[in-house]
């Protein structure tokens, strides 16, 4: 005759040893992230150095061969330009508050707190409580 506690053990299933790969298997060394990061290193180094290639072609015959570029003009272009468009937004962005006077502090807080969509005359326009159990005029913290 079988007890509810026999039925019970019998129903679980029987779960096979660990083995020690079982365990060892999720573990990776140093040796082999390293392997694999080289590995990954060297082959989109060797992509981009294959793909590169037909880059350093002579010109094919017919087709016009350009004048070479002066670096200084391609430094004044590639490099100047983008230099340039910085310093004009960052004058345009700038300027204006240096105009009105606004001081700049790095750090600290140079300007009154501000209340954006608030009362114009900030905290003063909000109604006082006028009782003991009022909840105007704040969060009602109790200390």
């Amino acid at each position: 005759m079988s007890t509810a506690r026999d039925r019970e053990v019998s129903t679980i299933p029987a779960v096979r040893p660990a083995t020690i790969l079982d365990t060892l298997s999720p573990v990776t060394t140093k040796l082999a992230h390293l392997a694999r990061r080289t590995s990954v290193v060297l082959l989109s180094g060797g992509l981009l150095v294959a793909a590169a290639g037909p880059a350093g072609a002579d010109v094919p015959v017919g087709w016009s061969d350009p004048a070479a570029v002066d670096p200084w003009h391609a430094l004044l272009v590639l490099a100047g330009i983008p230099l340039l468009l910085f310093l004009l937004i960052t004058a345009a962005v700038v300027l204006p508050g240096v105009i009105k006077g606004e001081r700049f502090t790095p750090g600290g807080q140079a300007t009154a707190d501000q209340w954006f969509g608030g009362p114009s005359s900030g905290t003063a326009a909000l109604p006082a409580p006028d009782t003991e159990e009022s909840q105007a005029g704040g969060a009602s913290g109790r200390w």
